[in-house]
This record gives C-alpha cells, sequence and structure tokens, in this order.
C-alpha cells in the first residue's frame, strides 16, 4: 500500500478542491463536503480556516480566520483588484441585493447582460467619475470579475455576453462593505 493510499481519506478529494476554489452543488465532491462537514472542519482548523457551507444557496468555501486586528496566517495572500474592478463587484452585489429583495416566482439565480452591466453602471458612477475610460475597460474589468469568481459566463450571442452572479459575492462583500464602498466612491467623485 503506497503512501497516497495509507493517508487518504474519503474527504481528501473535497479538501484540495476547497483549498483552489469554492464548491458547488454541480461538483463532483459537493456530496463528500456535506456528508464531511465535520471532519474537514476539524482537518483544516488546523490551519487556520474555516469551512463555510451554504447548502440553499449550493456553495462552499473556505475562508481565513481572523484575530481581532483583522490578521489571518497569510495562507491565503490577498489579492490588490483594482478600484475600478471593485466598482464593477459592488454593481454586481448591489443588483443581486435588489433581485433578493424583489424574488420572481421562479428565479432563483439573478443573470445580467454585458449591457446591463453597462446600465448599472451608469446609475452607480456619479458625475464627475470619468465615464468614457471606464466603459472603454469595461470588458477588462469584467473578466477580472469572471476570474475572481464573481461571475459566471452562460451563454455568448450576437457580441452580448450573459453572465450569472455567483451568490459567493454576499459573503465576500456584505452589506455594510458595499455601504462603506458606495460611500467612498462618492466621497471620491466629489473630491475630483
Amino acid at each position: 500500500m503506497s503512501s497516497l493510499e495509507k493517508n487518504i481519506q474519503p474527504y481528501s478529494k473535497a479538501i484540495v478542491r476547497l483549498l483552489k476554489a469554492p464548491v458547488e452543488r454541480t461538483s463532483t465532491v459537493w456530496v463528500d463536503v456535506i456528508n464531511y462537514q465535520s471532519e474537514i472542519q476539524n482537518y483544516i482548523n488546523q490551519i487556520g480556516l474555516e469551512l463555510i457551507v451554504k447548502n440553499d444557496e449550493g456553495f462552499a468555501f473556505v475562508k481565513q480566520f481572523e484575530n481581532s486586528e483583522g490578521e489571518t496566517l497569510g495562507l491565503v495572500t490577498r489579492r490588490q483588484i483594482g478600484f475600478e474592478t471593485s466598482i464593477v463587484l459592488a454593481v454586481l452585489r448591489q443588483s443581486l441585493e435588489e433581485f433578493d429583495n424583489n424574488p420572481t416566482q421562479f428565479a432563483t439565480e439573478k443573470f445580467i447582460t454585458d449591457s446591463e452591466i453597462r446600465d448599472e453602471l451608469e446609475l452607480f458612477l456619479q458625475e464627475g467619475y470619468n465615464k468614457l475610460k471606464f466603459k472603454k475597460d469595461l470588458d477588462k474589468y469584467t473578466r477580472n470579475v469572471v476570474e475572481l469568481g464573481y461571475l459566471k459566463e452562460i451563454s455568448k450571442k450576437d457580441n452580448e455576453t450573459k453572465y450569472q452572479i455567483h451568490r459567493i459575492i454576499k459573503e465576500k462583500i456584505p452589506l455594510d462593505t458595499l455601504q462603506d464602498f458606495q460611500t467612498k466612491l462618492k466621497e471620491y467623485v466629489e473630491s475630483v
């Protein structure tokens, strides 16, 4: 018996996937995440991580424990995403919040197109911000958001891309953070 076979646990693949990215309900390891939650939590606790399972919303992820000063062990390095990408994230988070507060009968997921993102940004960006430059580079910022895992491309038709807003955005950008960002953006625009 090899070392791998001797040391592997039934939930080992689930841990490896969780360390790389959020695991969705459609994943092959989803059942392992659900069935072995306490074992996975006990294992990753040792390296300063916490398992977050959002069963109703169909995803799970790990996040770092923080001390009272907001410091972590540094297992996952924080990436600077840039001001413009942050604006797109804020617009998507706000859009998902509005969707959840006014649900339709059959829709449980929020979908958005390139043009809808552009329209939402028009409403979000205040006077004084360089909207022309921002719109010109919007495709780049949207790709950044897709790479971060907050948008999932669903279809592309006639130069219009349809995306699904991943619900993990609610965990990563809570409402108070969204409101703080909106306040800071308004202050920034007024100072320009």
